[in-house]
């Protein structure tokens, strides 16, 4: 539940719904006249905040910088459309009829003190201020823990902070409308556009693999091979070998022997780490052109002939 010392922390603040959702922001906040403690807000929600509608603040608390309803967005869009008084007050019939929509028992039914449930009708207008605002704005009604009022009617406390924006709100309660025709003596409508805006999102475009492969290749080396060979060395006999072979010296075959040695290759493979391969991802910026297709109003005048008539005036 919303205090008074909260309203200045509300009023212009972002209003979420049950779910975190942001619904719009606080425009105005209502009193309880017998009170003076809030009862309802007005949530500015639709397109540049046109719309007002009235949220009851019995079960909404103030989270950090917004004020959390326990009401979805869709209901609150819904809610009956109340175009309050110049004084900024909810008949008893309005105030009802919001209370059969969110389904909420008025709390003067049941266990009223006395203050409450003997007036009935419209109440005075009172701000944020207190008795001195209601007193301001020509009414009879008083705020406070000891003042009188009708029913259960609230006065609005609109949006700012202290005792001044309270007061303001007991003289101008009611939702803000544009003083264009009054002051300046003319109709006016409000021209818009869409402007095109173009964000970029980021997502996966596909996959980079790095894959070793065995590849087989044929390599050709030439490598120095030795062998022996058997050379026929002669030499003379001296005379003295000749006489020391000649006793015992017959005619015969024999056979001596040695052993021939030769190179041959034999071809054997090491592994031998050569080099690091690497994936590194570098960002390439391009320019793309984006198109789109965006709306805007156009404002024009004609001029009618006085015994034309006006639009909505044909009886």
């Amino acid at each position: 539940m919303i205090t008074r010392e909260q309203i200045p922390q509300v009023v212009g603040q972002p209003v979420h719904d049950a779910e975190g959702k942001k619904i719009g922001d606080a425009k105005h906040m209502y009193l309880d006249d017998n009170t003076g403690n809030p009862e309802w807000v007005t949530v500015k929600t639709g397109f540049f905040g046109s719309n007002e509608t009235f949220v009851p603040t019995r079960s909404a608390r103030l989270v950090q910088d917004h004020l959390e309803v326990p009401y979805p967005k869709e209901k609150i869009k819904g809610a009956p459309n109340v175009d309050v008084d110049s004084g900024g007050h909810l008949s008893v019939e309005e105030e009802q009829h919001l209370y059969r929509y969110y389904g909420i028992e008025r709390t003067g039914e049941k266990g009223m003190s006395p203050d409450k449930s003997a007036a009935a009708g419209t109440a005075g207008a009172a701000g944020a201020g207190g008795a001195a605002a209601g007193a301001a704005a020509g009414r009879s009604a008083r705020t406070g823990a000891g003042g009188e009022a009708g029913g259960m009617d609230k006065s609005a406390a609109a949006a700012g902070t202290g005792a001044g924006a309270g007061a303001m709100a007991g003289r101008t309660g009611a939702p803000e409308r544009s003083a264009a025709g009054a002051g300046e003596g003319g109709e006016f409508l409000t021209r818009s556009e869409e402007e095109m805006h173009v964000k970029v999102e980021r997502h996966a475009a596909g996959k980079a693999r790095l894959h070793k492969y065995v590849e087989v290749e044929d390599v050709e080396q030439t490598v120095p091979l030795r062998h022996e060979e058997v050379t026929l060395e002669r030499e003379p006999l001296s005379p003295a070998d000749r006489e020391a072979l000649r006793t015992g010296a017959q005619i015969s075959e024999a056979d001596r022997y040695v052993t021939l040695h030769e190179e041959s290759p034999v071809v054997e493979t090491e592994v031998v780490a050569k080099e690091r391969v690497r994936m590194r991802v570098e960002e390439q910026v391009e320019e793309k052109k984006v198109r789109g297709r965006v709306r805007k109003e156009r404002i024009e005048t004609d001029m009618q002939a006085p015994t034309d008539p006006l639009p909505g005036d044909e009886a």
